[in-house]
């Protein structure tokens, strides 16, 4: 796979080095258990897999290649390249301007921009609308474009079987900027559809089979179809495709629960699904794939608490915590700075959308085991700095050198 030139202030040699480990004696990556940091009275176990991923760094690297590069020039972004705040803020310090924050909402006005600005395209990709936007003022909207490639690998299989006939189902976060591009790019090939979850797709499947009314189906899903889209034929025939940071279990369980609902209102043979439903698992993104599985295995493994560090906006940083916290106390949080002391923390709660300052999160016990791990767009260095202090919370722990010795 290829590498990528990363600024030197998101890389770490600690987290480096147990990555590298990883990787070496794990070439296939089938091995998904934690890397065990024994520090005595403080084990740490992070997550095979965490970090930026390749479309992260690919953007990255174009980001910063574009600041050095127009020296002397206005360098925009359209949106936040990424979910996370301290990536963000370096771009801000560099003089990068945002045009719009990540809801879409306007910061400057696009008549503000000349044909010299460079526009640099965030890695969620955009919508054609904003692809116009920039052309009409003489801006080649693919000229510093840092979109994933596995974000393109859903537009193109949306494309593929929207040119056969299906009508596309996208499962994501309808605001989220990765879907609002995926939508945009879906619906001028088929008529397209948004699924937020579980819930919104047997909503949709009582239209699939119509139990429910054509004018019900626009107030149920308002915002969330394509123009013109008639659910009593373009339910007919469908493919699934997702944000490609959501939960790979939950998209391949929305797929087959429509699939069934579909094979079993039409009474269908096994011969005959695919003129009905489209196969799309192949757009499920490995990264997204690699971090979840990992974070699977952190929950077979007897812990005290989680930490997950990452932009509190970023989605599948949330996924992970939702998975963790399922079974044990877990913390989100940005950055080293919220671990106030070794009895205090601020975190994100998913729940309330805030802060929140929890005492005593760590208990009081001889020796103490805590997850770490963090989602795709959170560098190494945030990682490193989390890990050192969470090891200086507690008295008496082993020097790194020895520990990061005994794991190769």
């Amino acid at each position: 796979m290829k590498s990528f030139e990363i600024p030197e202030i998101y890389k770490s040699n600690i987290i480096g080095k147990i990555k590298e480990v990883r990787r070496k004696n794990d070439k296939l990556k089938k091995d998904f258990s934690p890397t065990v940091l024994d520090f005595g009275s403080v084990e740490i176990l992070i997550a095979r897999h965490f970090g930026f991923c390749y479309g992260v760094e690919n953007a990255v690297e174009i980001a910063y290649k574009t600041i050095n590069e127009n020296e002397g020039k206005r360098v925009f972004l359209l949106s936040e390249m990424i979910h996370n705040p301290d990536v963000n803020q370096d771009l801000l310090s560099r003089g990068v301007k945002f045009l719009m924050d990540t809801s879409g909402n306007q910061l400057i006005d696009f008549d503000e921009l000349n044909p010299d600005d460079a526009v640099i395209v965030p890695a969620f990709g955009t919508t054609l609308e904003l692809q116009q936007e920039l052309e009409k003022r003489n801006i080649d909207p693919y000229k510093f474009d840092t979109t994933c490639p596995f974000v393109e690998k859903v537009w193109n299989r949306a494309g593929q079987i929207g040119d056969r006939g299906y009508s596309i189902v996208v499962h994501g976060k309808p605001n989220h900027e990765e879907t609002r591009a995926t939508f945009s790019h879906s619906k001028e090939k088929s008529p397209t559809v948004v699924v937020r979850d579980h819930k919104q797709a047997e909503l949709l499947a009582e239209y699939i089979t119509s139990k429910r009314t054509k004018e019900q189906f626009y107030k149920d899903f308002e915002g969330q179809y394509s123009v013109g889209f008639d659910p009593e034929k373009d339910l007919v025939r469908i493919g699934v495709v997702n944000q490609t940071t959501m939960l790979a279990q939950e998209t391949q369980g929305i797929a087959d629960f429509l699939k069934q609902t579909i094979v079993d209102h039409r009474n269908l043979k096994p011969e005959e699904t695919e003129g009905y439903f489209a196969n799309t698992r192949d757009t499920l993104c490995y990264a997204t794939n690699d971090n979840q599985e990992a974070t699977y295995a952190l929950l077979k493994e007897q812990a005290d608490l989680a930490v997950v560090v990452g932009g509190y906006n970023s989605s599948n940083t949330s996924h992970l915590v939702e998975l963790l916290e399922e079974k044990i106390p877990t913390y989100f949080i940005q950055s080293q700075d919220k671990i106030l002391s070794g009895d205090l923390i601020r975190h994100y709660d998913l729940h309330t959308h805030a802060e929140k300052v929890t005492e005593n999160f760590i208990p009081e016990k001889d020796k103490i085991k805590i997850i770490l791990t963090c989602g795709a767009s959170c560098p190494d260095s945030i990682v490193e700095s989390v890990l050192l202090k969470l090891i200086s919370v507690n008295d008496n722990t082993r020097p790194l050198e020895d520990v990061l010795r005994e794991i190769g």
